[in-house]
């Protein structure tokens, strides 16, 4: 199940976008982007250490460090951050096996099987589509219009 990984994974990736763009030399620091997402500076260091390690992003040591992209904003695809951070199955089985005496507790799993991989691929494909790039220029559209 997709939990808010992904979504604090995206908006990362955007915040460093939007600041490659604004400045290509400066780096993000950790406590910025915890502030943008409003959480602990643990949570976005853990989500971009996932991220470095797909090669979206990379980190500059030191008092001065921080992060940047490791790719151009549209060569990383939703797709290729959801693959970055997320390591569970979108949809999931029962918790406890069901009933092996009950004929549909014993092929539920396996009818739903196919069912579900199909919806993953389809999902995956669908991200696949768009990229950071887009995001970035949605978020901006946006900004535009609260600030007119």
């Amino acid at each position: 199940m997709i939990n808010s990984r992904f979504t604090v994974a995206v908006h990362l990736l955007t915040l460093l976008s939007v600041a490659r763009a604004r400045d290509p030399e400066a780096p993000v620091t950790s406590e910025f982007a915890a502030e943008s997402v409003s959480t602990n500076p643990v949570v976005v260091r853990r989500i971009l250490g996932s991220m470095r390690r797909a090669g979206l992003v990379r980190s500059q040591p030191g008092p001065t460090g921080g992060w940047h992209l490791h790719r151009e904003p549209d060569e990383i695809s939703l797709r290729d951050v959801y693959r970055a951070v997320e390591d569970e199955r979108l949809f999931s089985m029962h918790r406890q096996q069901p009933s092996a005496d009950c004929p549909v507790g014993r092929n539920i799993q396996q009818a739903l099987e196919g069912y579900f991989q199909e919806a993953e691929h389809a999902m995956e494909a669908k991200l696949g589509e768009r990229t950071i790039a887009d995001v970035a220029a949605e978020v901006t559209r946006y900004s535009g219009r609260l600030a007119g």
